[in-house]
């Protein structure tokens, strides 16, 4: 598909730059609404320069780091366009980590500037004294606080540009991952990085200048970080959600007629489960972009049934990537078509993507549609892992690959089909075992409202298979479930033990926390499955 007219590209490769280009080109028109305020780009323009001034009389230069910790705010996009200006670096820090943990990422970026917003001040309060390399602190709408006030620091600065000496290659921002495998690595994404994905958007979406786009997920999150770009660089109108809210959010698609919207699959769910939120109109969606973590047929198929004009892509990526390598576009979402199948597949690569199924081990390819590791190599490929040196050696081999850890295979057609997290992957008795596998089919069972399986110790045969699940009182017993597992999975596959609990785990963008259900089972071993 053809770019659209005039967003064919810019003759600029500074994300800051656009900013300026978008301001000269259409100054009055709306670039973010914020709840009840709105902002034009000559606005934002101008903000985004006394933020730059603000961080540079503090001493924040070049390759300095400036943590966020605030949910969705024009503030947020303001610090990561300014901190880029200067050639310094925007670290998002995500608000539900515990003070302890947030306290661990400013320090381990080195962060000379902390901003946080209102609800976040005890956390300040509780890790002041710890930041060891924070000389700044800040508070959003915080006159009263102990702490700088946002609006008057930045106010007591000029709208002018800071002299700074910036290149395309130099490090845009430091995303951390979720950690669910251990400590989060702080993940280094160029200007580079996303000009090579943002065309995608303009290419592939069917963006117009009548496009409203929301920016739902968290800012600390690949995907709200990348919206927030994606705003600027195709020169929309983006709403902002402080926090991702599923009445909020359909009450806000209607209110500004929003046409494109990025959801995670347990969004979705709750959107279809919640009858405010299925009584909004959202008529006015043309795309719904979906993923981050796997979506079942039910939960797609119902969201498809409740907005039956709206199109759907989905979009496969990760931090380290700058966000989506694959998409599987609206023509494969017909549950009723000859491709049907398709819809269990995460698509086809991105026009600057090239995809290789490999031996995890060897990272010799395999065969076609045989389960290996999933590689890309994309310019949208981080430059590596903040001070981590042998973790980004092992993400990055040779030849500008990048190791997903992602478990998945490729068909003949090319769509990419992920099983697991190779980290995931249960080996029993020499037999490779993907749980996401083991999960597709317990979900098909009709007492099973959420699962995951997990491998724990086993004398014999190293580890087995454990269901974990969510079923309601009465319903199905643990033989049933194994049985049934049986009945559709070669036995080695199947679960061994079931264990029930009223929720499974899950991180933000919903993905489940399987080292949190595992650590109690290998706490007393000497080797564990991590």
């Amino acid at each position: 598909m053809p770019p659209k007219p005039g967003r064919e590209g810019h003759s600029v490769t500074l994300l800051t730059e656009v900013l300026r280009e978008r301001a000269r080109e259409k100054p009055d028109q709306i670039a973010f609404i914020d709840g009840d305020r709105e902002i034009t780009y000559a606005e934002l323009d101008a903000s985004v320069d006394r933020a730059a001034q603000a961080l540079a009389a503090a001493g924040v230069e070049a390759g300095d780091r400036v943590a966020v910790l605030d949910k969705n705010s024009v503030e947020y996009v303001e610090q990561l366009f300014g901190a880029a200006r200067l050639g310094a670096v925007q670290v998002p820090v995500n608000y539900r980590l515990a003070p302890a943990e947030v306290a661990y990422i400013v320090n381990d970026a080195r962060a000379k500037v902390f901003i946080a917003g209102p609800e976040f001040v005890p956390v300040l309060d509780e890790i002041a004294g710890e930041l060891e390399h924070t000389t700044k602190l800040v508070v959003i709408n915080g006159s009263g606080h102990a702490y700088d006030d946002y609006a008057d620091w930045q106010a007591a600065h000029p709208a002018e540009p800071v002299p700074a000496q910036v290149a395309s290659s130099d490090v845009f921002v430091q995303l951390y991952s979720s950690g669910t495998t251990g400590r989060p690595k702080g993940v280094l994404l160029a200007h580079d990085n996303f000009t090579a994905v943002l065309p995608n958007t303009n290419q592939l979406w069917d963006l117009d200048d009548e496009t409203v786009l929301m920016v739902a997920m968290p800012m600390y999150h690949v995907a709200g970080n990348a919206l927030s770009v994606c705003v600027v660089w195709d020169g929309l109108t983006g709403v902002i959600m402080r926090e991702p809210d599923p009445v909020g959010i359909t009450k806000a698609v209607e209110r500004h007629r929003v046409t494109h919207l990025f959801l995670v699959p347990v969004l979705l769910l709750f959107i279809q489960m919640m009858p405010e939120a299925r009584e909004a109109d959202m008529s006015s969606l043309r795309l719904m972009l979906y993923g981050a973590s796997p979506i079942s047929d039910d939960v797609l198929r119902g969201a498809m049934e409740m907005l039956p004009t709206t199109q759907f892509m989905q979009l496969y990526g990760l931090t380290e990537t700058t966000g989506s390598i694959t998409y599987l576009p609206p023509e494969d979402h017909d549950p009723d078509g000859p491709n049907a199948h398709r819809l269990r597949s995460a698509g086809i690569p991105n026009p600057s993507c090239e995809l290789r199924i490999v031996d995890p081990a060897t990272l010799e390819e395999v065969p076609v549609g045989e389960v290996g590791e999933i590689i890309c190599r994309t310019p949208q490929n981080m430059q590596g892992y903040w001070q981590l040196a042998e973790a980004t050696a092992a993400a990055l081999p040779e030849g500008g690959w990048f190791r997903t850890g992602d478990a998945g295979y490729l068909d003949e057609d090319g769509y990419l089909y992920i099983h697991d997290r190779v980290k995931d992957m249960i080996i029993s008795g020499g037999e490779n075992i993907y749980p996401a596998e083991v999960e597709n089919v317990l979900m098909s069972h009709p007492a099973v409202a959420d699962c995951a399986v997990i491998g724990v110790p086993h004398e014999k045969w190293g580890e087995t298979p454990k269901a974990i699940v969510v079923v309601p009182e009465g319903n199905a017993s643990d033989a049933e479930l194994i049985e049934y597992c049986r009945s559709k999975l070669a036995h080695f596959k199947c679960p061994t033990s079931v264990e029930r609990i009223e929720a499974i785990p899950r991180n933000p963008t919903g993905k489940v926390l399987k080292r949190e259900l595992r650590e109690v089972y290998w706490a007393d071993q000497d080797r564990a499955v991590h």
